[in-house]
């Protein structure tokens, strides 16, 4: 879209189109959904009143007619900033190059806040005003926001979001598809297409195409048109509070992973199969591939990738040679580093025992299905209950912690933070039981030795 286009449309939409003709279009009263989670929480047979039906070709009447504005200057922040303060939602994405660098480039947000599109040129831009500005909005709309967090966090300084819908997380619920695209969001819920062939485009580039600023638009052009569809359905089924709950779960865990410590990094790659001098190799590799990655702002792949750590992790290679031969290493890199490298690697295994980390502790391998049958019907039963996809309601890496909790006699103040909200009071009541029944079981298929 032209410049001339989108300063046309801004004048003659901006005064026509706003966030409460988004709600009207909805057709629905203010639901309490607190209200509504906790009728048919307590009550699964409870009927919840029936909401009006949704007008979908209204909101999309909506979404076409917004008004677009590119954002170029630092002056013309300050109108987005005035129009996050009143919006109540906004539905944000952006784009980035992420290729060859360790720190991301951002070169696009967008926002939609109802009645105006706002393309932010990012490079030109001085954001630390819009951060702040976005974490007091009452809603955050996203899809699928793994990556865009990462970046908000890495930029912004800001401590976790507390203000995060995520459509995706939203539509696990009504779906039990876990990871679904936002293309086919839009066209299962709101019969809408998109294309969605630019994403891999460079965003850097400027002018942009007519296809990237489309395509950049059509990212948040029908984002609140999405979470109205789903938040009316959320709420029809009670589900509203467990959705807003999993969702700031989510970004406070898009956070945590964003602060992990250089000498923590070893940990997201360990293996249980690995003894204490290799944990002690692993830690000392991935922690000096952090800091290289990080000093020469490259992938940590392009220092070494994750097949070459775990072949210096079980060689332990003593030379040059060695290290050539027995590990998949990008000779370019063997060249500048490899010396260092192999310093890195003397040094954990000379290291005494009393010094190496922990070993990880072994997930459940059993073929006696006694445990997991009993553990998935709990899981099947309560997700009937109220009304969610199993999948949705016990995550595998959950189950695998909750294990390790009642394996190893841990306090359930260890459980993980999935297990604490809306879930804590029917693991703690109900799954635990189940399992502490076949805790031998358990633990023989942990290996851990029973007394």
């Amino acid at each position: 879209m032209s410049n001339n286009v989108s300063n046309a449309l801004s004048q003659s939409n901006a005064a026509d189109i706003n966030d409460s003709s988004l709600q009207e279009a909805a057709n629905t009263e203010p639901m309490s959904a607190a209200t509504s989670s906790e009728s048919a929480a307590n009550n699964p047979d409870v009927e919840v009143p029936d909401i009006e039906v949704l007008d979908i070709d209204a909101l999309l009447d909506i979404a076409d007619d917004v008004a677009i504005t590119w954002v170029r200057k630092q002056g013309d922040l300050d109108e987005v900033i005035d129009a996050l303060a009143t919006c109540g939602r906004v539905a944000l994405d952006t784009e980035f190059i992420k290729r060859d660098t360790y720190y991301p480039r951002l070169a696009l947000v967008q926002l939609n806040t109802g009645n105006h599109v706002y393309l932010l040129d990012a490079p030109q831009l001085q954001l630390a005003d819009l951060w702040e500005a976005l974490r007091k909005v009452d809603v955050a709309i996203w899809h699928a926001c793994g990556e865009d967090l990462g970046i908000f966090y890495l930029l912004s300084g800001c401590p976790p979001l507390t203000n995060i819908f995520d459509t995706q997380i939203a539509l696990s619920y009504l779906t039990g598809q876990l990871q679904m695209g936002y293309q086919q969001a839009l066209a299962d819920q709101l019969d809408m297409h998109i294309d969605k062939e630019h994403s891999q485009s460079d965003w850097l580039q400027r002018p942009l195409t007519d296809e990237q600023e489309q395509y950049a638009i059509d990212d948040v052009r029908y984002l609140p048109a999405l979470y109205l569809s789903i938040e009316h359905a959320l709420k029809a089924q009670g589900l509203y509070d467990y959705v807003w709950a999993d969702c700031q779960l989510y970004a406070s865990d898009l956070y945590d992973s964003q602060h992990v410590e250089d000498e923590a990094m070893y940990l997201t790659i360990a293996d249980y199969r690995y003894n204490s001098q290799q944990m002690a190799i692993l830690k000392g590799v991935a922690t000096w591939r952090e800091e290289l990655a990080r000093a020469t702002n490259q992938p940590r792949t392009f220092v070494i990738k994750k097949q070459a750590v775990r072949e210096i992790v079980t060689e332990k290679p003593n030379s040059m040679r060695e290290l050539a031969h027995k590990t998949t290493m990008h000779r370019s890199m063997l060249r500048l580093y490899g010396e260092e490298l192999l310093k890195v690697i003397r040094d954990a295994k000379s290291l005494p025992p009393t010094e190496h980390p922990d070993c990880l502790v072994p997930p459940y391998r059993s073929k006696n299905k006694v445990l997991s049958k009993g553990v998935q019907q709990a899981i099947d039963e309560h997700a009937r209950e109220i009304g969610i996809p199993a999948s949705v309601l016990m995550r595998k890496k959950w189950l695998g912690q909750l294990y390790e909790v009642v394996a190893l006699d841990k306090d359930v103040s260890e459980l993980p933070q999935g297990l604490k909200g809306w879930r804590n009071d029917w693991v703690v009541k109900t799954l635990i039981p189940v399992i502490k029944k076949h805790k031998t079981e358990l633990q023989q298929g942990m290996g851990i030795r029973v007394q």
